[in-house]
C-alpha cells in the first residue's frame, strides 16, 4: 500500500507541475485557440474608448481592437470570441479557472499580480490621475485631495495609492463600476474619481461641459494580457502579436480613433519586455 500510495502520490505532482508550468502543450493559449478555433477574452463593459459595450450589443474600443489583433494572429476571428466581462476583482479568479482563456481590460502589471497570473506585453503605458468637476479649482493633484471625497472601485489600488502616498485625509468611497463613481461625480456626492488617464479621458468625451481630468498623472501603469501562470508558449505568441499590432500601424490607428477624441495626448508605442 506504501509503494502504491508513493506511486499515486509521484503522478499527481507530475500532473500538478505540468499544470503549474502553463508551458506544457495542455494549459498553452496557443494551443487552445488552434484545437477549438475560439477564444473567451475578458474585459471590461463601461470604459468608454478602451472596451465598452454599446447599446446594440457591440463591444468596442482599443483593448478590444488589442485583443481582436491578438486573436487573429492565433487562428481566431472576432467572430469566435466570447467577451466576458471581468471586474478588477475577479481578473485573476477568472483567469486561474479557465473562466477565461485571457484577460485584456486595463490591467496593470504588478509584482503581486504575477504571483498568480502570467502576462505578456505591455502594450500600452499610461498613468493615474484624478477625475473632477469642470469647475473645482482647488483640485490640482492627489496632494490636494486631503478633506475631499475620492471615488474608486472595488479590486483595484488607485484609491488606496492616493492615501499612502499623497493625502492620508482623504475620505475614500468605493462603487461597483466607474459610471457609478462618475454620477455621484455629477451628483457632487464624491469630489474626484481616480483610476488610469485614459480611463477617466473617455468620461470627459461623454460629458464635456462638466468633467475634465487634471492631467497629472502620479504612478506608471503598464497594462499586460493576463494568461494562466507560467504559459510561456501563450506569452511569446502574445508578445509576438503586440509587437506586430505596434510596428503594422495597426496598434496607432486604434488609439487615434479611439482615446484620440477625447484629447488625452497619446503615449509613444511601449516596449514589450515581459518573460517569465
Amino acid at each position: 500500500m506504501r509503494v502504491k500510495s508513493l506511486t499515486t502520490l509521484g503522478v499527481v505532482l507530475v500532473l500538478l507541475a505540468s499544470c503549474g508550468s502553463g508551458g506544457s502543450a495542455l494549459d498553452s493559449l496557443v494551443k487552445r485557440a488552434s484545437d477549438r478555433n475560439h477564444l473567451t477574452i475578458g474585459t471590461r463593459f463601461d470604459q468608454p474608448g478602451l472596451s465598452e459595450r454599446t447599446l446594440d450589443g457591440r463591444v468596442v474600443g482599443f483593448d478590444i481592437d488589442v485583443a481582436k489583433y491578438v486573436a487573429n494572429e492565433l487562428g481566431v476571428s472576432p467572430d469566435e470570441i466570447t467577451w466576458r466581462e471581468t471586474e478588477p476583482k475577479s481578473r485573476e479568479p477568472d483567469i486561474s479557472s479557465g473562466a477565461v482563456d485571457m484577460v485584456v481590460a486595463t490591467y496593470s502589471i504588478t509584482p503581486a499580480r504575477k504571483q498568480v497570473v502570467s502576462f505578456a506585453g505591455p502594450y500600452f503605458v499610461t498613468g493615474q490621475d484624478l477625475l473632477i468637476r469642470l469647475n473645482t479649482p482647488d483640485i490640482t493633484g492627489p496632494e490636494s485631495l486631503n478633506g475631499k471625497k475620492l471615488c474608486s472601485v472595488p479590486g483595484t489600488t488607485s484609491a488606496d495609492e492616493v492615501k499612502r502616498r499623497y493625502a492620508r485625509a482623504v475620505e475614500l468611497s468605493e462603487y461597483p463600476r466607474y459610471p457609478a463613481c462618475v454620477t455621484a461625480l455629477l451628483a457632487g456626492q464624491v469630489d474626484a474619481v481616480t483610476t488610469d488617464a485614459p480611463i477617466l479621458a473617455g468620461y470627459v468625451t461623454q460629458n464635456p461641459e462638466l468633467l475634465k481630468v487634471v492631467g497629472q498623472s502620479f504612478t506608471v501603469e503598464k497594462y499586460g494580457i493576463g494568461l494562466r501562470k507560467g504559459d510561456v508558449e501563450g506569452q511569446n505568441a502574445v508578445n509576438a502579436a503586440i509587437r506586430k499590432m505596434i510596428t503594422s500601424g495597426e496598434w496607432i490607428k486604434s488609439l487615434n480613433a479611439n482615446i484620440g477624441p477625447s484629447g488625452y495626448k497619446l503615449p509613444a508605442p511601449p516596449e514589450v519586455t515581459e518573460t517569465q
